[in-house]
């Protein structure tokens, strides 16, 4: 991020994404609590009570992916996610600011292809039930569509604000 755009004061929609990822970071915790809960109960039923139910390992993949994909949204969110700076320093300021817009866009892509990929295995299955379990067999799949829709609609963000300062320096 350029110490411009870090200068701006952040309006109502960089505050509303603020507090859509704040919310995402908060499910993706509360998600990682019900996990170790769940898997405590699983292990406390099967070696103590010599009883294990059924439903604990489709829950906790539930919320495996709960966290996974929500906290992968927020570090979009927050530019804390896998990339190439290096190559982004040593080129020219032009070509710098050109990849400071692509990088958030290619991002945008992949966030909205997972969105809809996984929005229609989503729907693909959920007229079947999984064993042990009353969920849909495609469940799974809802966090992923909801945080790729996240990762897009962030990335859009980022990228939006790699153009401001272009626009400001010329005030």
């Amino acid at each position: 991020m350029t110490e411009t755009a870090a200068s701006v004061p952040a309006g109502p929609v960089q505050r509303a994404l603020d507090r859509l990822a704040d919310a995402a970071i908060a499910i993706a915790a509360t998600a990682l609590v019900g996990l170790v809960i769940v898997q405590g109960w699983q292990v406390f039923t099967r070696y103590v009570l010599n009883d294990s139910p059924s439903w604990t390992e489709p829950v906790t993949l539930l919320l495996l992916s709960t966290a996974m994909s929500l906290g992968a949204a927020a570090g979009v969110h927050t530019n804390r996610h896998f990339s190439f700076h290096l190559l982004a320093e040593s080129l020219p300021s032009v070509a710098r600011r050109l990849l400071a817009v692509a990088r958030p866009l290619l991002i945008a892509a992949v966030g909205a292809m997972i969105a809809g990929w996984a929005a229609v295995l989503l729907l693909d299955g959920l007229d079947i039930k999984i064993a042990g379990a009353s969920m849909p067999q495609s469940i799974n799949y809802l966090p992923l569509s909801i945080s790729g829709a996240l990762i897009c609609l962030f990335a859009l963000n980022i990228a939006w604000k790699a153009l401001r300062p272009a626009r400001e320096e010329g005030v």
